[in-house]
């Protein structure tokens, strides 16, 4: 077939080292974009309600978002020396550090964050060196209770904005009829178009319920346009706009998530294999795979220096190129491109920045409702034994504790408080421990 070298796996049109030809690699690029644009945006735009930013900061944030997610991809798909997959592999802002950084945001503003973003990305790049000692130690089912924790402690995020945020707590109109109506209309129409038997409505539901939201958000009178034309034409990349500042407890409950991340990422990289032809045992994989993790690392370094959150490879992706028939990593670097395009005009941030957070709220809780059961997913694919029993058990007690009830932290010291106020810290620490410790001999 025309546009391509080698051989193609089954199953393919486009294999991994094919060049499509330009038509097909821009239709492909479109859908992943589609099916990640939303998730690239998201977080950036719930820590800023959750800190309540301005305007212009948000927009910025959501702009670098999208140009160190594209940066990001081309580092992965490209593979510079020993960094990144060479793969048709997509990052952006991860869902699962929302929790602990706008912990780190309340405390210390965006400095703290992005300095734990940073110090905090060390220990994904120390884990791609140790790879196959550290699967030993971060099991399936210590990552399914952290993935599950995750889940559990961002519904309060996502409830919160079904409400009206913060703003709308200070001005006493949270839970109001507009606001909760507005959040269960893009509830509904997520869920509508999600089980439509058409694939692309399929991928495309979160989008279009956050249009549609978005929209009657306007009619409403709960968007304001006119604040749009008083800022630049175009986003220039400054690194340490907002400075940066190192707070330890920040940097630990970051780090915990990053090595969890890091076994997230081999994966979906095993799966990116499997389903592009690739190698998933052997010398080639395991090289292939520790050059992932290590550029997921670097590249949240990279996003912490750019004022952007921390990075990692999108699952999602795995199933579009399953859809498309298309696993060339030259696709990856148009994807790459649109993003850098996408994150340097400010309009693009500006206006999903303004977006009601009801609209948003309704999109995220069941965003968030979907981590939670693919940490369940990971736990139920276990063998549930005595032992599995009491780490799950014990873990999720001390982790949704600390969650419920903060206060039970008061007496500790406060460096001690601080690094263990996050129930997805204190969980995965807690199943870390007794998963390593705890030994029980089946009957």
């Amino acid at each position: 077939m025309e546009g391509m070298t080698g051989e193609t796996p089954k199953g393919l049109i486009y294999g991994l080292d094919a060049r499509p030809p330009l038509r097909d690699t821009m239709f492909a690029a479109l859908q992943h974009l589609l099916a990640i644009f939303v998730a690239i945006i998201t977080p950036p735009l719930i820590i800023a309600g959750a800190l309540e930013l301005d305007l212009e900061t948000t927009g910025f944030l959501v702009s670098m978002s999208l140009f160190v997610s594209g940066v990001a991809t081309f580092v992965q798909c490209r593979r510079l020396g020993p960094v990144g997959c060479g793969l048709l592999c997509v990052q952006g802002t991860s869902f699962s550090f929302i929790g602990p950084i706008i912990a780190a945001g309340m405390a210390g503003g965006l400095p703290a964050i992005f300095g734990a973003t940073i110090a905090g990305s060390v220990v994904e790049m120390l884990v791609s060196r140790v790879l196959k000692y550290m699967r030993r130690i971060i099991t399936p089912l210590v990552s399914g209770i952290v993935v599950t924790l995750i889940g559990l402690s961002l519904i309060k995020v996502g409830i919160t904005a079904c409400g009206g945020g913060e703003a709308a707590k200070a001005a006493g109109t949270f839970g109001s009829v507009e606001y909760v109506g507005l959040s269960a209309l893009v509830l509904v129409l997520i869920i509508f178009f999600n089980r439509s038997s058409n694939h692309y409505l399929r991928m495309s539901s979160i989008v279009i319920g956050l249009v549609i939201g978005y929209v009657v958000s306007w009619a409403m009178g709960m968007v304001d346009f006119s604040e749009i034309p008083d800022y630049g034409n175009l986003n220039v990349p400054i690194p340490f706009k907002y400075g940066v500042s190192f707070d330890l407890s920040a940097i630990v409950s970051l780090g915990l998530v990053y090595l969890i991340t890091a076994i997230e990422a081999y994966g979906d990289i095993t799966a990116n294999s499997l389903i592009s032809g690739q190698p998933v045992e052997g010398e080639k994989f395991m090289k292939r795979a520790s050059g992932g993790i290590l550029a997921d690392g670097f590249n949240s370094m990279l996003a912490g220096v750019f004022n952007s959150f921390p990075n990692s490879i999108f699952a999602q992706n795995n199933g579009m190129i399953q859809l498309t028939g298309v696993a060339s990593r030259y696709v990856g670097y148009f994807i790459a491109g649109m993003l850098i395009l996408l994150g340097l005009f400010p309009v693009v941030g500006l206006v999903f920045s303004l977006m009601p957070e009801p609209v948003l709220g309704g999109a995220t809780l069941l965003m968030f409702g979907t981590v939670a059961a693919a940490g369940i997913r990971i736990i139920a694919s276990q063998d549930i034994n005595r032992k599995a029993t009491l780490v799950i058990a014990i873990s999720f007690s001390f982790g949704l504790s600390v969650e419920l009830v903060p206060e039970i932290l008061s007496q500790l010291p406060e460096t001690v408080r601080n690094i263990f106020s996050s129930g997805i810290t204190t969980g995965g620490v807690v199943a870390i421990l007794t998963n390593a410790l705890i030994q029980i001999k089946e009957d």
